[in-house]
């Protein structure tokens, strides 16, 4: 594992690393964007279209990453996205997640589509932020944000972009099913990768039984080979601003909608009291030829003036992660390629991962000539030639 850890450089290497540790189906889950992946693909290229501009003989000796949150300092500018199945790539994936971000002093935002209950992962990280699907009925809405209040959680994440499911067609091309289907293909894969199949299923099935759906409402879900796993899914596309009002009126701590892309509906999220927004598009994996969250951005800030509005979507370099902030993000987060480095090295991989982002953010800054994040701001850009 050190061997592999130590040739990830980057964000991005953990992902050629996944690609050859995981099965083919579960990399594939990942991976997968929507259709031609212009979505996913124009997410990257949205931080290609700006430069950054430096300062120079500028103290450095003094400079911090550490950023302010709803309250809380966080000793980076960036945070894990919410990715699910994280036990299904590593071995209680969400627990790894939980504790690396623990350690590091960032949030991670635990998505509710895992396999590990929430209470378990809240033991593991008090602090951590919980993303909801919220079901459009009533009465399993009110029943699920109880149990996410009992289980501990002060920051809600509420999803609003998955009114139907995305087209299916990466997760058939790379074999990936839901229910996960058993197959010849499927056992060929896990013999294939057998460290995989021994350190993260077999392991798993052994300790805690065959991994379900434990977080999308009140009560515990189906099984991953469950039949009925999509249908258990299915209700949310009756969901309305007066759902997010409901949900508002019910949790009494700290509320973030996430997947926002217009100003319009920006603006009726903070009037719904949302404390904050997170600009995403899923990561280009609901629509393609999404509008990508950093293009986005301004416009947004600019509806929700002193409204904390952050991003995910694209973010593979520190650079990003400034050039997010110097258009006014409030906070950054990543997702796939911290998925990566979990399917790469487990806890490990996740550190380095986390270490190797804030070591280029840190970098960055010296070059830059800023002493603070929030010293970063539309100065410091200029649009790509």
């Amino acid at each position: 594992m050190g061997r592999r850890l130590a040739a990830c450089l980057n964000l991005d290497d953990f992902e050629a690393q996944a690609r050859r540790r995981l099965p083919r189906p579960i990399f594939g889950y990942i991976h997968a964007a929507a259709e031609d992946r212009h979505a996913h693909d124009g997410n990257r290229a949205a931080f290609r279209k700006h430069r950054l501009v430096t300062r120079v003989l500028v103290d450095a000796t003094a400079r911090s990453p550490a950023v302010a949150l709803f309250g809380v300092r966080y000793a980076q500018p960036f945070g894990l996205a919410p990715v699910g199945l994280s036990a299904l790539y590593t071995y209680r994936g969400d627990c790894v997640l939980a504790e690396v971000a623990a350690r590091r002093g960032i949030p991670m935002v635990m998505s509710a589509s895992s396999l590990i209950p929430m209470e378990t992962v809240a033991r593991v990280n008090p602090a951590a932020w919980f993303q909801a699907y919220v079901p459009g009925d009533r009465a399993r809405m009110d029943a699920l944000l109880a149990r996410i209040l009992k289980a501990g959680f002060r920051t809600l994440v509420v999803t609003v972009d998955t009114p139907a499911y995305p087209n299916k067609e990466a997760y058939a091309r790379s074999g990936f099913t839901s229910p996960l289907a058993p197959s010849l293909a499927l056992a060929w894969q896990g013999l294939a990768h057998p460290a995989w199949t021994v350190g993260t299923f077999l392991r798993t099935l052994l300790r805690h039984g065959m991994p379900h759906f434990e977080n999308n409402y009140a009560t515990r879900g189906v099984a991953i080979i469950a039949r009925n796993v999509e249908r258990s899914f299915a209700d949310r596309g009756n969901y309305g601003w007066d759902h997010l009002a409901r949900i508002r009126a019910a949790w009494p701590h700290t509320l973030v909608v996430k997947g926002v892309l217009d100003p319009r509906d920006a603006v009726l999220a903070r009037d719904a009291g949302a404390d904050g927004i997170i600009v995403s598009n899923h990561g280009g994996r609901q629509l393609d030829d999404a509008a990508a969250p950093l293009d986005m951005l301004p416009e947004i800030l600019r509806a929700c003036p002193g409204l904390p509005v952050m991003l995910d979507g694209g973010v593979r370099r520190g650079t990003d992660v400034l050039k997010a902030y110097a258009l006014g993000a409030a906070f950054v987060f990543v997702g796939r390629p911290f998925a990566y480095a979990a399917a790469t090295g487990g806890r490990a991989g996740v550190e380095r991962a986390v270490d190797l982002l804030a070591a280029e953010v840190d970098r960055d800054m010296v070059m830059m000539g800023v002493g603070r994040v929030a010293d970063i701001g539309p100065d410091c850009l200029r649009p790509a030639s």
